[in-house]
């Protein structure tokens, strides 16, 4: 899945691909630990003076700390690409600009489409790959290395992320035991925005269960709005919804049977989650009117804007939702979040990220991995906000508002026990694709949440595919 208006979705334990019994158990007990600090964490997060809003900075972005030894590499041209546009593309490109005037390096960003493999597969044929691509996937980075695209990260850069990364973010970036991905961005996937004032209008509170959502839901569509906006036009965000049901209702064991494909998507677990998601997509008077033609972009700005009558109360959507809340929306107080309830016994916390992997290897395309392994760099984007980063060494303080510095602050707390988002570990072809395989499923379950068994029938139909049986 992506994560921007382009990508956090706890989270798969990359670890080890078989767990002991104990192990299992200990990874529930750290879930539900990690869902509890993550709902603590986000409690009261009205306003409190840490920060003025969505976008603000605390200080000046340019100004960043030095922590990192970079090369001289004046006369140097490099290409970066990713999916990212607007706000999220300007903010990276401050990042950029840092690492220019201490490198002497000229570095063009690239627009990519998604899905970016399928990009940097054309750059490659055509003999003109850019150096760094920004890579959403885990399955993505193992493509780039098995085509013989990918390169490994040197010694600098696994010093300054050894330094600055939890075992378990490495690990995601690793394919046969060599690091290859640099995690500069993560998300919380785990969250559901809401406009206060609908909520005050209606007398709504915050849910912690799927059945006080429902109830939430209902309040909130007696008032007079509609209760969910759903960017359907981009079907990663049906996965998250997806996800989030079923790591709750189904456990963490289930979840990375499923995201191996060790267990068919015809299996009962499946068809419980399904169910329980219908319960809020077959119900469409709660689902603002052309969600399969609404991008997620638009799925956060209509929740925020119309005053009183927006066209909707909530959206489910990650951290980085925050650079599509229209700045006289003040988060925290006028634009909240909850953590997505609790569907079975522990409320699930979803991650995803994008990760820097070099595809020309050369000193500067390692210098530029090297930089974004570091906390300097990540500062100068969070302070810009609409951005989480997985390095531990980023100062909370750096985050714009007190709700994304309670958000960070969860994820950094976390440390390895987290599940990252399904589809990203699935193949490209199923979970990555729009228009394709899990994405396009789920979009056709959104219009008919009615046909489980069909919808089972064809997720298992495509997986078995990508998977290879």
């Amino acid at each position: 899945m992506r994560m921007t208006s382009s990508t956090i979705r706890t989270r798969w334990s990359p670890k080890r691909d078989k767990a002991t019994p104990q192990n299992r158990r200990a990874a529930k007990a750290a879930a539900a630990v990690a869902a509890g600090a993550l709902a603590l964490s986000l409690t009261a997060c009205g306003g409190d003076g840490d920060g003025d809003g969505n976008s603000g900075t605390q200080g000046n972005p340019e100004e960043t700390a030095n922590n990192v030894t970079l090369p001289k590499l004046d006369g140097t041209s490099l290409e970066i690409a990713a999916v990212w546009t607007g706000a999220e593309q300007a903010n990276f490109k401050k990042v950029l600009a840092e690492f220019e005037k201490r490198t002497g390096a000229k570095v063009t960003f690239v627009p990519a489409q998604d899905p970016i493999i399928n990009f940097i597969g054309s750059k490659v044929a055509g003999g003109q790959p850019p150096d760094i691509a920004m890579l959403p996937q885990p399955g993505a980075i193992k493509q780039a290395v098995d085509r013989g695209w990918a390169k490994p990260l040197g010694a600098e850069g696994l010093k300054e992320l050894g330094e600055n990364y939890s075992q378990g973010w490495q690990d995601i970036g690793k394919v046969g035991g060599k690091q290859y991905g640099v995690y500069y961005k993560a998300a919380n996937k785990s969250l559901i925005w809401y406009n206060n004032q609908v909520f005050e209008n209606a007398g709504a509170s915050e849910p912690e269960t799927w059945p006080d959502l429902l109830k939430t839901a209902q309040t909130v569509y007696d008032s007079g709005v509609t209760p969910f906006s759903v960017g359907g036009a981009e079907g990663w965000t049906l996965t998250d919804w997806f996800e989030n049901v079923y790591l709750s209702q189904a456990g963490p064991e289930k979840y990375d049977q499923l995201a191996k494909h060790e267990i068919k998507w015809t299996d009962p677990s499946v068809k419980d989650a399904l169910t329980t998601l219908a319960q809020v997509w077959g119900k469409s008077d709660y689902i603002a009117t052309g969600a399969l033609q609404t991008d997620f972009p638009a799925s956060v700005t209509q929740v925020f804007t119309g005053g009183d009558q927006p066209k909707a109360a909530m959206v489910a959507a990650g951290d980085f939702a925050q650079v599509n809340i229209p700045t006289t929306m003040k988060v925290g107080t006028d634009a909240k979040v909850f953590p997505f309830p609790a569907v079975g016994d522990n409320g699930p916390v979803v991650s995803g990220g994008d990760a820097a992997v070099i595809l020309q290897d050369s000193k500067g395309a390692q210098a530029l991995a090297t930089w974004l392994a570091s906390p300097d760099a990540a500062q100068i984007q969070a302070k810009l906000g609409g951005y989480l980063s997985p390095n531990k060494n980023v100062p909370n303080s750096a985050y714009p508002n007190a709700v994304q510095q309670r958000i960070a602050k969860a994820l950094i707390d976390a440390g390895d026990d987290f599940r990252f988002d399904m589809s990203d570990q699935a193949p490209q072809a199923f979970g990555g694709t729009p228009g394709k395989g899990e994405w396009k499923i789920l979009q056709d379950f959104l219009k008919n949440p009615k046909d489980v068994a069909g919808a089972q029938q064809k997720l298992e139909a495509e997986a078995a595919a990508a998977y290879g049986g």
